[in-house]
């Protein structure tokens, strides 16, 4: 197998706005679900908040030459809802709109292709306070904000995306509450998914009406891969079960026009889903030009042990894969999750490889013929400066390696990936985990928002540079 990959392949870095961005209250930017969230006590580790986070908003075009003298070639970014449309109605604020105008403008002059996400989670608090993604009410004005959006950055932006990790937004956001808005009522997490899934479909029927032929579509999933505790027919229907929750969930009806054959009757004790109206699976099943994946781990389930507590279940853990007080699975009692083996990352997940595999292939069988890009990969690592202020990270780097020399036998098997963004071009506000956890290619000193690349951000420049794989160096 050859370590090259194609020319034309994007290699790229992500980010999200509240993630980066600070400056909360500036260009008529308003109070996102995620501001209301982390000034809430006891929702954020040390109580932190992206109020500043690593100061991008002020720093944009110092940023955009980071990028460019790490030789990316594409860039994806995500869009503040509020700052573009504090209330999540009426007209855009111009203000707003000309950050990313700048931004765009900016990475262009770089060489550098944007790809824009539309929803990183950061939801317009009054559009909360209506309802949030439980309301259908959401979708419609999900659709006129990504008008908006397109009809000012579609003449320079060719690659968009409407929605992130829908899932998160849905489960962990009002099943288990462990990210904003920090709701735990299932149900309503059941609706939320199917709004977002209409979300999705609406905004894509407005982005097309809104932007060039030329330009792209796509939507970032964080499709679990999924393996039973052992081969017992009960392990694999719990396999089934969760594989409905994490996956058919979004991918039935944006590919297929359907939800998963037993969705509704898993989850019956939950919602009765009269949600749904006639026309929704039509307005949700649009074409696309591209499909991404955000991968890190993989899941490990079982059958849960009717009597009570399973010796073998995994801790709670804030990404919604293990056990917690409030489920971030509706209808999924019966199945017991637990820590796969291996050597695992700072955020306490396994390292597995053959988990992106195992994705790349499965979506190229779901959908053939749809480009699959990888929107999100990388690793948490416990780094920071040595006494000459550089940062090692060998452990990202060995990740890296293996997950894209992974990357590259899925694309000898058939599968058709495009490109890959790093995740994520430097540390930040890591959500609930507040900056206690840092995936950055690039080092930021939260004291003085210095950047420094850290070896691995010079060894992904080589990557681009060469398209080719270059040695994972010595620890």
């Amino acid at each position: 197998m050859s370590d090259r990959f194609p020319p034309g392949f994007l290699w790229g870095a992500a980010t999200s706005a509240y993630q980066i961005e600070g400056a909360v209250a500036e260009g008529g930017r308003t109070p996102s679900i995620w501001d209301t969230f982390s000034h809430t006590p006891g929702r954020t580790d040390g109580g932190d908040t992206g109020d500043v986070a690593v100061d991008h908003y002020h720093r944009m075009r110092e940023d955009v030459a980071l990028m460019a003298d790490l030789g990316l070639t594409a860039y994806r970014f995500s869009v503040s809802w509020s700052r573009v449309q504090p209330t999540g109605r009426g007209p855009a604020v111009q203000l707003g709109l000309d950050f990313y105008r700048r931004l765009v403008d900016e990475l262009l002059d770089h060489g550098i292709q944007p790809a824009l996400t539309l929803y990183h989670w950061d939801l317009p608090q009054e559009l909360e306070d209506a309802g949030g993604w439980p309301a259908r009410d959401t979708a419609h004005r999900f659709a006129e904000y990504a008008a908006l959006v397109g009809a000012a950055l579609g003449d320079r932006v060719e690659h968009w995306i409407t929605l992130n990790e829908p899932w998160c937004s849905a489960f962990l956001g009002y099943a288990s509450g462990v990210h904003a808005p920090g709701r735990t009522e299932p149900a309503a997490a059941l609706r939320a998914a199917h709004h977002l899934n209409l979300a999705h479909g609406e905004a894509t029927s407005a982005l097309r009406a809104a932007l060039p032929a030329r330009d792209q579509i796509a939507v970032s999933l964080n499709s679990a891969v999924i393996r039973p505790l052992s081969p017992d027919p009960a392990d694999l229907a719990a396999v089934r079960r969760i594989d409905d929750l994490a996956n058919g969930i979004f991918h039935g009806p944006m590919l297929h026009g359907a939800y998963p054959a037993n969705l509704f009757a898993d989850t019956a004790p939950v919602t009765d889903w009269s949600f749904v109206q006639d026309g929704d699976l039509r307005a949700i099943q649009q074409p696309l030009d591209a499909l991404g994946l955000n991968y890190y781990t993989t899941s490990l389930v079982s059958a849960a042990d009717p009597r009570g507590a399973d010796p073998r279940r995994a801790d709670a853990r804030a990404d919604g894969h293990g056990a917690s007080a409030h489920s971030p699975w509706p209808g999924a009692a019966s199945v017991a999750f637990h820590q796969p083996p291996g050597e695992r990352t700072a955020m306490g997940w396994t390292i597995d490889p053959s988990g992106l595999y195992d994705l790349l292939l499965r979506y190229t069988k779901e959908a053939p013929g749809l480009p699959l890009l990888i929107t999100e990969n990388g690793a948490a690592c416990e780094d920071g400066p040595g006494p000459d202020g550089s940062v090692h990270d060998p452990d990202r780097i060995g990740y890296l390696h293996d997950h894209l020399a992974t990357v590259r036998r899925a694309m000898e098997a058939g599968a058709d990936v495009r490109g890959y963004y790093l995740w994520s071009l430097m540390d930040n506000f890591e959500w609930s985990f507040g900056y206690g956890k840092r995936f950055g290619a690039v080092y930021v000193d939260y004291a003085t928002l210095a950047r420094t690349p850290k070896s691995s951000a010079r060894w992904y420049a080589e990557l681009a540079r060469t398209g080719e794989l270059p040695l994972v160096p010595k620890a």
